[in-house]
């Protein structure tokens, strides 16, 4: 129980400095790793949830946000990059 409130004290400053730079990253692309940060702290805060809880199904969620965000990011890169 302990070393929950540990890892979700690691995550929120994380999660706060990803916020810091999505509202002050001097460029687009600052702004789109933080996002892409962001993301993937939620997937590990999902995977936390999952062995606390012990239920798979947040694992299989996980999965698929980090894949859908994964997409994401991929296609907003290139959209940035001027190849859609």
């Amino acid at each position: 129980m302990m070393g929950i409130n540990i890892y979700l004290a690691l995550i929120a400053i994380a999660t706060l400095l990803s916020m810091y730079r999505v509202f002050r990253g001097p460029t687009t692309v600052d702004r789109l790793v933080a996002v892409d940060i962001m993301t993937t702290i939620t997937v590990g805060l999902m995977v936390l949830f999952s062995l606390y809880y012990k239920r798979a199904i947040f694992l299989d969620v996980a999965l698929v946000y980090a894949i859908l965000s994964f997409a994401g990011v991929i296609a907003f890169a290139r959209y940035l990059e001027g190849g859609l």
